[in-house]
């Protein structure tokens, strides 16, 4: 069985992590979509509410995907689950440089784990959580880079913090 993992902060999932998800599950029998826990970050949601978040907006895929939280070393993470790779999206070139030299340092600590690279569709290649939140905040419309649902959690929290 070909087990993915597809990592990430999730704070909030949106359609640029819906479209990498979906074309992820067609390279694998089983997709482990891992919310890492970051408060590093200072994320908007919990960890609980962000794997929740995520467990919804993947319910209607028709595809073996399992969401679970994760604070350990990602390699770890990977090891415990068993997975061939771990899936990553690219939106630009800041975003390689970066993703390079994590997968130079994943390999280093496990060559057997491939980093798999998907490019973001064009129409979600600007598309970041914390831009959606920065617009949020500013009362801007975010309805064009998430869900329904997820905006609507993203406004209420907004709301909650002013």
């Amino acid at each position: 069985m070909r087990i993915g993992l597809y990592p990430g902060t999730f704070d909030p999932v949106t359609n640029g992590h819906m479209d990498i998800i979906g074309r992820a599950v067609k390279l694998v029998d089983r997709l482990v979509i891992g919310v890492a826990q970051n408060d590093d970050k200072g994320p908007l949601f919990t960890t609980a509410q962000r794997v929740e978040m995520v467990r919804a907006e993947v319910a209607y895929l028709d595809a073996d995907i399992d969401v679970q939280p994760f604070s350990s070393l990602l390699m770890h993470f990977a090891e415990h689950l068993n997975a061939q790779m771990i899936v990553r999206g690219l939106r630009a070139v800041a975003d390689f440089e970066y993703e390079f030299q994590m997968t130079a340092m994943n390999q280093r600590l496990n060559d057997d784990i491939e980093t798999v690279f998907l490019m973001a569709d064009p129409r979600h290649q600007a598309i970041a959580s914390r831009l959606v939140k920065e617009i949020a905040r500013l009362d801007g419309n975010i309805d064009s880079f998430v869900s329904p649902a997820v905006a609507q959690a993203v406004r209420q929290k907004v709301q909650k913090r002013v």
